[in-house]
């Protein structure tokens, strides 16, 4: 039987396709830089949630289960994102993850490099005693996400892919008096304005040239 102090780890992320992928950053890097540059990020952050032991679940967009296993491994579960618009596919996977029992449940895409295995690590331990763990990403997003049970009021009426995400969850937060810690301010890598906050390594591993 699970224990109910287990932790629960949900990647949101898209098949690496070229043409499908990161396609704001097309015409900085081409089709195939960018789909390189996002596989990259999402090995990265694979890597980084794998150190964390703590079971994780990839929920994806585009591609199958079989692609998705030969790319990332077949050591994680997965499952396809449902129909919706952002907040509502957050609120499913929160909901599934609850619903099988898991005390902590944190959510996290792979758009932002500086995701860390201590970051992580730290969030589940705040999500002991907070109801909300957040890290909020310089363009007004946020980069995680953790709940302590759901709260599916934090997925309604947000203006998804603004710069006004973040604030406008702190106003529900304050709304129902949750009790909250903050993450550092990170930058998530979406346009070609982005791009400086990487390392060189990063884009001159992708092949950038279609």
């Amino acid at each position: 039987m699970m224990s109910l102090t287990a932790n629960c780890l949900i990647i949101f992320t898209r098949y690496p396709e070229p043409g499908k992928t990161k396609t704001r950053l097309i015409p900085a890097l081409g089709e195939l830089g960018a789909a390189q540059l996002h596989r990259r990020m999402a090995e990265h952050t694979v890597q980084q949630a794998k150190a964390v032991s703590c079971p994780i679940e990839v929920w994806y967009v585009g591609g199958t289960k079989e692609l998705m296993q030969d790319w990332l491994g077949t050591d994680l579960r997965y499952q396809e994102q449902p129909a919706g618009d952002l907040g509502d596919r957050m609120c499913a996977a929160f909901r599934s993850a609850f619903e099988q029992g898991y005390r902590s449940v944190i959510i996290i895409g792979t758009d932002c490099p500086g995701i860390t295995t201590a970051l992580l690590a730290q969030s589940f331990a705040e999500l002991q005693n907070q109801v909300v763990a957040i890290g909020p990403a310089i363009d007004g997003g946020y980069y995680l996400i953790g709940l302590q049970r759901l709260v599916p009021e934090l997925f309604q009426g947000i203006t998804w892919s603004t710069a006004t995400v973040f604030a406008e969850t702190l106003a529900i937060i304050d709304r129902l008096q949750l009790s909250i810690w903050r993450l550092p301010p990170l930058p998530d890598i979406d346009l070609p304005a982005d791009l400086p906050y990487l390392e060189p390594h990063w884009i001159a591993k992708t092949g950038c040239s279609e």
